[in-house]
């Protein structure tokens, strides 16, 4: 008898170390699922967000869900971080979306892939408030200018922020 009640103890114990080591490291995580998994060319995605911590660096990531209607091996955005203070910071990003083979890259078993893809790396927020980061396709087909009017295939556009463990 009581070396079950020391076996549950242990049990407990360790149940409780592995809880306290699994901490969430996720400080925001919001998905906007596009319509008829299609992004239009003048659909702006908006995060807002509030950042109470600038002293810790955090990850920004932008998550791409994606299935087999998507046509293209990359993906460019373009992103605008508004700052509380009104500082503005426009960014234009391209993503790999597919390998050479043209096998989407990305987690996921069935059609539908996950893609986690680094925004700002150890970002330090230099003010606490709210943000508004801002997301919009401009993927064009090569050789033209005009932007693609829906870009099929996208189904959700997401954006996570993690604290760097140390």
């Amino acid at each position: 008898m009581e070396t079950i009640q020391k076996n549950k103890m242990l049990l407990f114990v360790g149940f409780f170390f592995l809880m306290i080591s699994c901490q969430d490291v996720s400080e925001f995580n919001q998905y906007k699922t596009l319509e008829d998994g299609s992004w239009k060319s003048n659909q702006d995605l908006t995060f807002n967000f509030e950042v109470k911590d600038t002293i810790r660096p955090k990850n920004l990531f932008i998550n791409i869900r994606n299935n087999n209607e998507y046509e293209y091996s990359n993906l460019f955005i373009i992103t605008t971080l508004k700052f509380p203070n009104n500082t503005t910071i426009i960014d234009t990003l391209q993503y790999e979306m597919a390998d050479e083979k043209g096998v989407f890259l990305g987690s996921g078993f069935s059609s539908i892939k996950e893609n986690k893809l680094f925004y700002k790396e150890e970002k330090v927020f230099p003010t606490s408030g709210n943000y508004v980061l801002s997301v919009k396709q401009a993927m064009r087909k090569n050789g033209e200018i005009n932007e693609i009017k829906n870009l099929k295939g996208i189904l959700d556009v997401g954006l996570t922020i993690e604290k760097i463990n140390e």
